[in-house]
This record gives structure tokens, C-alpha cells and sequence, in this order.
């Protein structure tokens, strides 16, 4: 599909990475959602999960699977307010997958999204 000029165009949604702030295909991108705990008046930390299958509900942030997307984000604070949540986060579950992924791209192993971090 293309439009009267032959320029492409995509389908798929676009979504803007939350640490380097470029725009790319949500296909190419992380979803990443809070997940609270059901205790009312939790005070812990809010725990940042991955959506690698997209449907977790809740606001969303995009970030690409690279380490300095991440440190960028951690950075910026822009998890916070991608996410619209306020106080300490634990990013654990995100820092996981891209550390594996990293160490994947390395060796050239299958992509960890596709085997851990299951939901």
C-alpha cells in the first residue's frame, strides 16, 4: 500500500520510546505498564512490568529494548510521567529483560522476549 506520491504507508501503530524519544513502530517497541498491588493503601515501591503480549490493562509507556533507551528513561524520570505515577518504582522486571536481551543480541541467541518473562 502506498500513497499517490510512492511514499509507503504503515499500518501499524507508531509509539515514541520514552528514553531516546524516537518515534518507531509499536512492533519495535516495549510496552511497559505499572502493576499495583490489590492491598489497599499499598505503600511499596510500584512495580514496572513488561507487556510483551500488549494486553495488560492500564497506561502504557513504549521504550525500545536497549540499554541506553533505559538509562535515558531512568535518567529523564520519564517513567513516572509516561506511566502518570508518582513515588518509587521498581524497575527490576525491565532492567531484567533488557540486560538479556543485550546479552542475547551478543551471543546471537533467541530473543529472551520470546521465552522468559511468560504472562
Amino acid at each position: 500500500m502506498s500513497t499517490e506520491s510512492g511514499t509507503p504507508v504503515h499500518t501499524d501503530p507508531v509509539r515514541t520510546c520514552i528514553g531516546c524519544r524516537k518515534r518507531a513502530l509499536a512492533t519495535d517497541l516495549l510496552r511497559i505498564v505499572v502493576v499495583r498491588g490489590d492491598a489497599p493503601g499499598n505503600q511499596g515501591p510500584i512495580v514496572v512490568t513488561p507487556d510483551l503480549r500488549r494486553r495488560l490493562p492500564g497506561r502504557g509507556a513504549w521504550m525500545h529494548l536497549d540499554p541506553e533507551c533505559l538509562s535515558l528513561a531512568e535518567r529523564r524520570r520519564a517513567f513516572g510521567r509516561a506511566l502518570r505515577v508518582s513515588g518509587q518504582l521498581d524497575l527490576s522486571a525491565v532492567d531484567q529483560l533488557v540486560a538479556a536481551q543485550q546479552q542475547c543480541s551478543v551471543q546471537g541467541d533467541v530473543d529472551p522476549a520470546a521465552e522468559s518473562f511468560e504472562q
